[in-house]
């Protein structure tokens, strides 16, 4: 029996594109361009003989009857893509996981454990890029979005990972030459500070008892991770965040001249797109995110 279908590669172009609400982020999901799925798209309106997106701005809307067609063809491509890896129809391309963090969190936690992740899963590439930007001033198209929080934002779905601390760490170079015994010996030390995070460091001197502590010289950087490279090479002493030098004071590089007291901070969490489908592979980084966060906070309190 014939079946009267359009063009698979239509179809797959209006799946994407109403499914991630753009053109542009359709595009980059089949790897092709942008005037590519907008022509795939004109060409299933005119085979149905019906407009599918109402454009408006930079933004593409489905209509009420593309919405109700999409509610129904959707499925059917993740059943397809399910029944060919199934059968062994699939030639193993790699699945592409898009992910966002601010560039601090991805230089220091996140991409030394990356290699783990992909040897353990060598069919799914991941593409990291990283944003300081509030959620709602990114881009559309990216599968797991890490900020801090906890925080509520309408159509994500989101979930905790990791916690920290913030204190003083410097490098135990440093600490060989002028001793750090109280905090008030911070008046012979350089502090270091992050243009963008200005009361890191009059907030844990108030909370340790010395407000109005004169440091010898203080150095600004304007990126956090700068900060904190410059307290590993000796400059001076930086507010650290446990999670993210952890693995410079496992390896000697930093350490903790105090205790405490420690300064709470944000969680970081996972950010997932609710408008994207359950998706196996999201959920799986999601879930190594989980157990990377538990084993982070174990050795911590080791």
């Amino acid at each position: 029996m014939k079946r009267d279908l359009p063009s698979l590669n239509a179809l797959r172009a209006f799946e994407a594109a109403g499914r991630l609400g753009s053109f542009k982020s359709a595009a980059a999901e089949l790897h092709v361009t942008q005037g590519a799925v907008s022509q795939q798209v004109r060409l299933l309106e005119a085979w149905l003989g019906a407009s599918l997106f109402e454009r408006r701005n930079r933004r593409v809307v489905l209509t009420a009857a593309a919405e109700a067609y999409l509610a129904e063809i959707g499925p059917l491509f993740e059943q397809l893509a399910q029944a060919t890896a199934r059968y062994g129809l699939s030639k193993a391309v790699p699945r592409t996981l898009s992910v966002n963090a601010p560039a601090t969190f991805a230089l220091r936690w996140l991409v030394p454990r990356l290699a783990g992740f992909r040897a353990a899963h060598v069919d799914i590439d991941v593409n990291v890029e990283t944003s300081n930007e509030p959620l709602e001033a990114l881009k559309e198209g990216y599968d797991v979005i890490i900020r801090g929080g906890p925080d509520t934002f309408y159509g994500y779905s989101m979930k905790p990972f990791l916690s920290e601390e913030r204190l003083p760490v410097c490098s135990p170079a440093l600490l060989q030459r002028v001793p750090l015994r109280t905090p008030a010996d911070l008046h012979r030390h350089t502090m270091l500070h992050t243009s963008s995070l200005p009361r890191l460091w009059p907030d844990w001197l108030t909370k340790a008892n010395v407000p109005g502590l004169r440091p010898n010289a203080v150095v600004t950087f304007d990126h956090f991770y700068l900060t904190l490279q410059g307290a590993i090479d000796g400059i001076g002493v930086a507010m650290g965040p446990t999670a993210l030098v952890a693995d410079d004071l496992a390896a000697g590089r930093l350490v903790m001249p105090f205790e405490g007291p420690r300064l709470p901070s944000r969680v970081y969490c996972t950010y997932i797109p609710e408008a994207k489908p359950a998706d196996e592979v999201v959920t799986l980084f999601c879930a190594w995110l989980q157990g990377q966060g538990h084993l982070a906070q174990r050795d911590a309190s080791a």
